[in-house]
């Protein structure tokens, strides 16, 4: 898999067809997606940040396909929540000075992190739940989805606390769940909006000792996921957040195994850092 520059190059020659999307993996919940007319960032933790600040349970299991500094490419960069491996600052900061045109898509909740590192305000933006709009200069229809990770918080002045992010762009809808657990109208939410091609839900599991002895939050459990693929009916899931923290991962194996149960006919990738997944409806 190609890094650094050599995946910047990559993502700036790769041709978009009509009904098509290009998704690069980034580790953990971390995807560029480039469309027709922009490239977009998820969630993107391309430094040892967590590690740092909190020690050597969180530690990377293998290094950044692309340093913070080399993102030059960024149209509109999303984070989901405020989380250090969702909106990391020592990726965000450097990523807005290599690329001085972007604009930031957040919570209300994660924009102290953004001005801590000197992005401009007004480069912001802080979508209301459920609500769609049009990311200027682009085709790109995004509608932000609240979620649970695990309470649906929401505050008067700052909003949603947890989002996922639905885009429909080029033909294809795509929906990046953040972080989130199954929760009282989470299923019937997503049956109201238009059908996702690919969805990329983070299933690394949550249990009582990640949550008491490291404050791990943790996310669907893989039956949940393989249950929801079946109500939902994407064409493709793409496993997230099982990656990054070998502590705070579960074996993919068990995530198969649910797959194969409950939804035999799932389509689905699991992204290496740095690699092209090309999705075409």
């Amino acid at each position: 898999m190609p890094t650094g520059n050599d995946l910047i190059a990559q993502m700036e020659r790769t041709p978009i067809l009509p009904n098509s999307l290009a998704i690069w993996g980034l580790g953990q919940m971390g995807v560029a997606i480039k469309g027709p007319d922009a490239t977009i960032y998820i969630d993107p933790c391309l430094s040892d940040v967590v590690r740092e600040r909190f020690g050597e349970w969180w530690a990377r299991a293998y290094p950044t396909p692309l340093a913070p500094e080399l993102v030059t490419n960024v149209t509109y960069y999303l984070s989901s929540h405020e989380h250090l491996d969702h909106l990391d600052p020592m990726t965000v900061g450097p990523a807005a000075i290599a690329s001085p045109e972007a604009r930031f898509i957040a919570t209300g909740w994660s924009v102290d992190i953004m001005t801590d590192v000197d992005i401009d305000p007004d480069r912001i933006i802080i979508p209301k739940g459920l609500e769609p709009i049009t990311l200027p200069g682009t085709s790109i229809r995004l509608t932000a989805i609240p979620s649970a990770h695990y309470d649906r918080e929401h505050d008067v002045r700052k909003g949603y606390r947890w989002f996922g992010y639905w885009i429909e762009w080029n033909g294809v809808v795509f929906y990046h769940a953040g972080d989130t657990i199954i929760h009282p109208g989470y299923v019937d939410m997503l049956k109201g909006l238009p059908k996702p091609d690919v969805a990329m839900l983070p299933i690394n599991g949550r249990d009582w000792y990640r949550e008491t002895e490291v404050g791990a939050v943790g996310n669907l459990q893989p039956e949940e996921a393989a249950l929801l693929s079946n109500q939902i009916g994407w064409e493709t899931l793409i496993i997230g957040h099982n990656d990054l923290y070998p502590n705070n991962a579960i074996p993919m194996a068990n995530i198969i195994a649910a797959l194969q149960r409950y939804a035999p006919r799932q389509a689905y990738k699991y992204l290496q850092p740095g690699e092209l997944y090309y999705y075409v409806k």
